[in-house]
């Protein structure tokens, strides 16, 4: 018990605690499938263009439906909403399991799967991290509570999880995907044990217009520079990830000449660099203005794609994705906290949902430009697209995260909306 209370502070409360557990099992599951994925599609097709498909269809609802998801999360119980998605969830990957053992899955199956899962997975994530404030009793422990959270992300997700999948694969490609299916029909349960305390500033009572609520969030980011710029950030440096990260599969297969067990374990050294993020965190934040954290993560990760597309050392590849994991527990945990204090909370499921789309607009975008690069020129040609972009774009909002990091000191009024 004083082991648990170290890792969770009591002062947390019990309710993040179960919110904690949930995460657990809904990551595990996921973890599971995060390496047995990318291997399913490669089974199916190598041309690089149509693996990155892959990636494109599990990011393209995100961007289509994440300000409706916001909206919805902020009128309704954000835990029935994630019960009834992680339901959903675990019927498409039943349905994906029962394909493959009967020998009718096709890429294009694939690819269907992925983005219906990727749609309930936009209204789960915008409910998730629109719960966090009002789960946790203290508005300055949500930084600890975050880091918790990610951490619980890292040890299922990216840690433990990866390779059991990749491992799972190899004995039955239907293993990993009845596995996740199962862990989500667990998490919709356990979600109901979360209690949630009232909301610091109560939502108009008077039902509006969907369409006018949604943007009353798109207002409010436009309103407020610092957290708009931060936006703007997210978007750019996710076209030059997305370009990148969706050929990794055959980064690690044809560049580096990974098994498929091999490429699970780039996950997990992204999750040992997550952990590293976590023991220092607390101490980055108490010794260095989260502004210069910011900066030099950044930094960290425009290295990382010109690294990646100088080597063919599999050690060097995953030593790399060690500091990439580093980097972005610690740039992730920031930019949350950082959010969460700035956005009323009667806001906060729509201004996340806006999140989510500069998120993976600059996915989507990235995805088909990284396949085609790769085409053309071979797989290390959209980690050198990362990096010139990644490196020029340091450049440029260098000067910006002063502003950013102060974001919950400049928070705007927002307009009384009027009712359509």
């Amino acid at each position: 018990m004083r082991i648990l209370d170290v890792a969770v502070p009591p002062r947390l409360g019990r309710s993040f605690r179960w919110l904690l557990a949930t995460s657990v099992v809904n990551n595990f599951g996921d973890g599971v499938a995060l390496a047995a994925g990318p291997l399913l599609v490669a089974s199916q097709t190598r041309d690089p263009f149509l693996v990155s498909m892959a990636l494109f269809s599990s990011w393209l609802p995100n961007l289509l439906l994440a300000v409706p998801a916001g909206a919805i999360a902020d009128r309704f119980d954000r835990r029935a909403i994630m019960a009834g998605v992680n339901l959903v969830r675990a019927a498409v990957l039943t349905v994906l399991g029962l394909t493959i053992v009967s020998g009718a899955v096709t890429i294009w199956l694939v690819l269907l799967s992925l983005f219906v899962l990727g749609f309930a997975e936009t209204f789960a994530d915008v409910a998730s991290a629109s719960l966090l404030p009002r789960v946790v009793p203290e508005k300055r422990d949500l930084g600890i509570a975050n880091a918790r959270l990610q951490g619980s992300v890292l040890l299922t997700n990216q840690l433990v999880a990866p390779p059991i999948g990749a491992f799972m694969f190899a004995l039955g490609m239907a293993v990993p995907f009845g596995v996740n299916a199962v862990c989500f029909a667990l998490g919709a349960v356990l979600i109901f044990r979360v209690v949630l305390s009232a909301p610091t500033v109560q939502a108009p009572t008077e039902r509006r217009h969907l369409v006018a609520e949604m943007a009353d969030g798109v207002r409010w980011l436009i309103a407020h520079p610092p957290m708009r710029t931060l936006a703007l950030t997210i978007l750019a440096f996710n076209v030059t990830f997305g370009a990148a990260w969706s050929v990794l599969v055959l980064y690690a297969q044809d560049r580096l000449g990974m098994t498929d067990v091999g490429f699970g374990l780039l996950t997990t050294a992204l999750a040992i660099g997550g952990f590293i993020g976590i023991a220092i965190y607390g101490s980055l934040e108490r010794r260095f203005r989260l502004a210069n954290i910011m900066r030099v993560g950044l930094s960290i990760e425009t290295g990382t794609h010109l690294v990646l597309a100088l080597t063919t050392s599999p050690f060097v590849a995953l030593l790399v994705m060690v500091v990439f994991g580093t980097h972005a527990f610690v740039w992730g945990t920031v930019s949350t906290t950082v959010r969460q204090r700035a956005v009323p909370d009667a806001l906060l499921g729509r201004v996340t949902g806006v999140y989510s789309v500069a998120i993976y607009l600059g996915l989507v975008l990235g995805a088909p430009i990284g396949g085609a690069l790769a085409g053309a020129f071979g797989v290390t040609a959209p980690f050198w697209f990362g990096f010139v972009g990644s490196l020029l774009l340091v450049i440029v909002l260098w000067g910006q995260f002063d502003n950013i990091v102060h974001a919950g000191d400049q928070v705007p009024h927002m307009a009384e909306p009027s009712v359509a």
